[in-house]
């Protein structure tokens, strides 16, 4: 498993466009969007949409490495091969979760670094909370990636990849805060996984630890997604079985 783990990290690591998309993406949206004055309720505009990108990155980190990776791992026929190693299902997706959130935390990392290059300033215990947290969430989206991987064509991972990332960025206030959104879209996208994952920066930008509720909902859509993915994974195994 560890070598799988290894194997997984730097092959992402060496996808240039990949980490194009998922490194440099997020930091140009922030160059160009964090330039407003301001304030988003009460806190200084830049820095909410430095955290806002910063979760746009982790949230497309992670969920590109399982949706993407395993659709094309399907259709390489990497994954019957892998079945007839000593390695089991448990450890396989062990192994993409792990991976998934490796290259998760630097689409973090760089985003933030960006933002205090343009002046944003946090106390020191900002800085690591909004790090963890938001690292620590991103997990949902990369068990999420595994489920949807599994889910889809091959053929259709990239334009599912696509819907599902920018839809819930959009939907979760990532690119705008929900303030401005008509009342209806404003009440689904509280309940959005993004949106809580962004919560969690963007209250601690107030100086206020992440909400025990956003924890809470987050948790419930891991739950959730981890049921999908252990679904999925099972009805692709009995496939390859038959």
């Amino acid at each position: 498993m560890k070598t799988l783990m290894r194997l997984e990290i730097l092959r992402m690591l060496r996808n240039r466009r990949y980490l194009i998309f998922t490194l440099a993406y997020p930091v140009a949206m922030y160059l160009i969007f964090g330039s407003q004055s301001g304030d988003v309720d009460g806190t200084d505009v830049s820095a909410y949409i430095m955290v806002s990108m910063a979760s746009f990155g982790a949230v497309g980190a992670t969920l590109s490495a399982g949706v993407q990776r395993i659709a094309a791992e399907r259709q390489s026929g990497w994954t019957r091969q892998l079945r007839l190693t000593t390695l089991t299902g448990r450890q396989y997706v062990i192994s993409k979760l792990v991976s998934a959130s490796v290259v998760g935390l630097p689409a973090i990392v760089l985003v933030l670094f960006t933002g205090f290059l343009r002046g944003v300033r946090l106390d020191p215990w900002q800085w690591g909370v909004i790090v963890l947290a938001l690292w620590f969430g991103s997990f949902v989206f990369a068990v999420l990636g595994i489920g949807l991987g599994y889910l889809v064509a091959p053929d259709s991972a990239q334009p599912m990849f696509m819907l599902v990332y920018l839809g819930m960025a959009v939907l979760g206030g990532m690119w705008v805060p929900l303030t401005g959104f008509p009342r209806f879209l404003q009440d689904i996208g509280h309940v959005m996984p993004t949106y809580r994952l962004g919560q969690l920066g963007w209250e601690v930008l107030g100086g206020h630890h992440p909400r025990v509720s956003d924890v809470l909902v987050l948790a419930g859509y891991l739950v959730a997604f981890t049921a999908l993915a252990a679904w999925r994974y099972r009805r692709d195994e009995q496939k390859v079985a038959a």
